[in-house]
């Protein structure tokens, strides 16, 4: 059974950093990504990586956020520097297999930002 298993979340002040980790069994990725949702919202769109490396972020997170992946590990993180309230969500890997039209979701992570 394919699994994304996400860590790294949980509670911080404003200004601190946090890394997410998710790590992917049983699958060969080419694109990942984070995805974030906040109480009320939608799910948006954090960062994607491709297999390649090649990086796309949220306008909201350019220069504070950094995504990265290690292809053998079949994980991709997430490090979130300078935290912001408006950052607070529950935060989910995203993961596009090589050789199906499945898509993958990790559980989820909190993330909560206090001010």
């Amino acid at each position: 059974q394919v699994q994304l298993v996400e860590s790294g979340g949980g509670l911080v002040q404003v200004g601190g950093s946090l890394r997410l980790s998710c790590a992917a069994s049983r699958i060969i990725v080419s694109d990942m990504a984070w995805y974030r949702q906040a109480p009320g919202k939608e799910r948006e769109l954090v960062a994607s990586i491709t297999r390649g490396g090649s990086t796309n972020y949220a306008g909201s997170v350019k220069g504070r956020f950094t995504i990265s992946r290690d292809n053998a590990k079949n994980t991709v993180y997430l490090q979130m520097n300078s935290l912001k309230p408006e950052d607070t969500a529950v935060y989910y890997c995203y993961a596009d297999p090589i050789g199906t039209t499945n898509i993958y979701w990790g559980q989820g992570t909190q993330v909560t930002v206090s001010s």
